[in-house]
């Protein structure tokens, strides 16, 4: 079967993941059968995607045509035989219970029809013994989407002892066209990609809790501010529900052995009914509604490095047992987890060799199994060369960076935002890097225009990732250095002598529409979406927005958008002179580059001279006339204007060559 032959999708089981699923299938445009085994369990799941479409047209997302046609296309069902009785794909999304999950598929193998591909939406079971239930393995795989179905872009896609190929392909395209990421798992192992790393840290994260090590403060700040994940690991517990990864962990403690022991506190927290946030209660207190407080004071570098040695020990244990490479678990993790690193790459620059002696420290005091560095960790460790191996990212080694991506190709420099899990949020270590990598493309001859995007296809930037800048945050003085530090750094674009191109895909939002009014020109998809956030959150711009975007639009339209903290559609903003040029969605890359491309081919001495007095003219009109007298005398003794002068005269493309 290939995608094409894709027309009816039936979703079994209408709970939070069940029907976010169906949600997303309808929103790709499939027919959905909703199933699950009562009324009202079903029209629950029905109604939660009616409010949930409702929602996305409301904030613009999408029309309310297409909220429409979505909820037309979902259709509800108790009986499970009729639910399938023209299914192309089945999507499995029932309670996470070995026996429940083998019931339902006895069942639908009686029911479906031969050609009906089963998918498994389990987070951690074995998809081998799921499809032994059936005759038809080599159709059954894994489909794990990570909640909420509708808001996350990982897919983990999991085959079976038996599955084909076929089906491995089938599904992964499936993914993409329901618009998520699908990340390959090629061998059936507990918990995947994903929880293998995530169940293993908060179990760690209760362990050093219970040892006396640390406390859950200390832990959880270290992971949240020290680290960089998006919640601390008691905190995450809390939000997931700590009987959910208790259950995870018991499930890998049967199948993997020792090293997977449950921790003692999560068997007390799962006692005493104290799951977490859904019942008011866990590690931390939500009866009061305050939450989780974290905080990020109490950093721990021995606690970083313990649970980094785990999840390096975890990510290892993948690749050697041949279930994902590093650079699949690393974007998984970063997709499904949020991190700002996948845990290879954290490992590698944490060092291998710090980490494989962590371990066996550990192993030495406490005897626990999980500590044990696996074989591959400590030959990664012994050769020096890590996960990933030594970087050849560039070939002329000149461009190195860590949340951007540089080549030059062409004349052009193409600087991308390169945190796509994170919508290309802009964190400090970004800011760091971009003022860097700004510097060495305006100092390299090679280079004749910058052209400046965000890695993936949502996103330009989504602003500032407040997560990462939080713990420069509590003072005012502290605040408005930080601004002022981004001030500078996006300064560096608008001071540049190059000319500057921003493309822009998806969202351009707070700070990264702050980065884009640096940029001389701006090129944009008709999807993308513009605004200024800031008033929603009681601030202000903060990276030159409120002085540069009246400058490009004027100062009413400036105003408006920023005291509305509305969204804009790409072609309102082109209307108001903020986007150049719009393009078609599926044309993006090719224009981005063939428009950068149009202006490093021109006189790179007039167009440094012609930002120069632009600028200059900016407050003085006077000083930017008197700069222009200036300029116009100085490029008449430059060999580009003979260059040009000749070429016209020829009728041929000039060959500027700045001098």
């Amino acid at each position: 079967m290939e995608l094409a032959d894709i027309n009816t999708i039936t979703v079994l089981g209408a709970g939070n993941m069940g029907h976010g699923i169906a949600e997303v299938a309808a929103l790709a445009g499939y027919d959905v059968n909703l199933r699950d085994i009562n009324e009202e369990f079903v029209q629950n799941g029905y109604d939660q995607i009616e409010w949930s479409v409702g929602k996305l047209a409301e904030k613009d997302q999408i029309s309310e045509s297409d909220a429409d046609a979505a909820l037309d296309r979902v259709t509800t069902y108790v009986d499970l035989a009729d639910s399938v009785s023209e299914a192309d794909v089945v999507i499995e999304a029932v309670p996470e219970k070995m026996d429940i999950k083998k019931d339902v598929y006895t069942e639908l193998e009686a029911a479906a029809p031969d050609h009906t591909v089963f998918a498994t939406n389990t987070s951690s079971l074995s998809i081998t013994e799921l499809a032994n239930v059936t005759d038809r393995p080599e159709q059954f795989c894994g489909m794990h989407f990570f909640n909420p179905p509708v808001r996350m872009q990982l897919v983990e896609v999991i085959s079976g002892a038996e599955t084909s190929a076929e089906t491995m392909d089938l599904v992964s395209d499936l993914a993409e066209a329901m618009g998520k990421t699908p990340v390959r798992v090629h061998k059936d192992s507990p918990g995947f990609i994903v929880n293998r790393i995530l169940v293993p840290l908060m179990n760690e994260a209760a362990w050093i809790v219970e040892s006396g090590d640390a406390t859950v403060e200390e832990v959880d700040s270290t992971t949240k501010y020290g680290i960089g994940i998006p919640m601390g690991s008691f905190e995450l517990a809390d939000q997931v529900g700590i009987d959910v990864g208790y259950h995870v962990l018991q499930y890998m403690h049967e199948v993997l052995g020792d090293a997977y022991e449950p921790c003692p506190l999560l068997e007390e927290k799962v006692e005493a009914g104290n799951l977490g946030k859904k019942t008011g209660r866990g590690f931390y207190d939500y009866e009061d509604g305050d939450g989780a407080q974290v905080p990020s004071d109490e950093i721990r570098d021995d606690v970083s490095r313990r649970l980094t040695a785990v999840m390096a020990n975890e990510a290892a244990g993948l690749v050697q047992n041949d279930v994902a490479d590093a650079d699949a678990i690393d974007h998984a993790v970063m997709l499904g987890g949020g991190f700002p690193d996948g845990p290879a790459k954290m490992a590698d620059d944490a060092g291998l060799e710090t980490l494989v002696e962590t371990l066996d420290e550990l192993y030495d005091e406490t005897g626990a199994e999980r500590y044990e560095a696996v074989d591959l960790l400590r030959e990664l460790a012994e050769s020096g060369e890590g996960f990933h191996g030594e970087s050849d990212d560039d070939e002329s080694g000149r461009y190195e960076f860590e949340t951007l991506s540089v080549e030059v190709r062409e004349r052009v420099g193409h600087l991308r935002l390169n945190r796509p899990h994170r919508l290309n949020t802009i964190s400090g270590e970004l800011v760091e890097e971009l003022g860097d990598a700004i510097d060495e493309l305006a100092d390299d001859d090679e280079v004749r225009a910058i052209l400046l995007s965000g890695a993936g296809d949502r996103a330009f930037s989504a602003g500032a990732d407040i997560q990462s800048l939080s713990s420069s945050a509590g003072e005012a003085t502290a605040v408005a250095e930080l601004s002022r530090r981004g001030q500078r750094t996006f300064g560096k674009l608008e001071e540049c002598d190059k000319p500057v191109v921003a493309a822009i895909d998806g969202y351009c939002l707070g700070g990264g529409m702050e980065l884009s009014m640096c940029a001389d020109l701006r090129l944009a998809t008709k999807r993308s979406e513009f605004g200024q956030p800031e008033h929603n959150l009681g601030l202000i711009p903060g990276w030159g927005g409120s002085v540069r975007l009246q400058r490009i639009v004027g100062m009413g339209r400036a105003k408006e958008i920023i005291f509305t903290a509305d969204r804009y559609e790409a072609e309102e903003m082109a209307e108001y002179g903020f986007v150049n040029e719009l393009v078609e969605n599926d044309e993006f890359e090719d224009a981005a580059f063939e428009y950068a491309k149009r202006f490093a081919q021109g006189p790179p001495i007039a167009q440094r001279y012609t930002k120069r007095v632009m600028h200059r003219g900016w407050d003085d009109t006077d000083a930017g006339l008197e700069a222009e007298s200036e300029a116009f005398g100085l490029l008449f003794t430059t060999n580009d204007l003979m260059e040009g002068m000749t070429a016209f005269m020829g009728d041929h493309e000039p060959d500027f060559k700045g001098e």
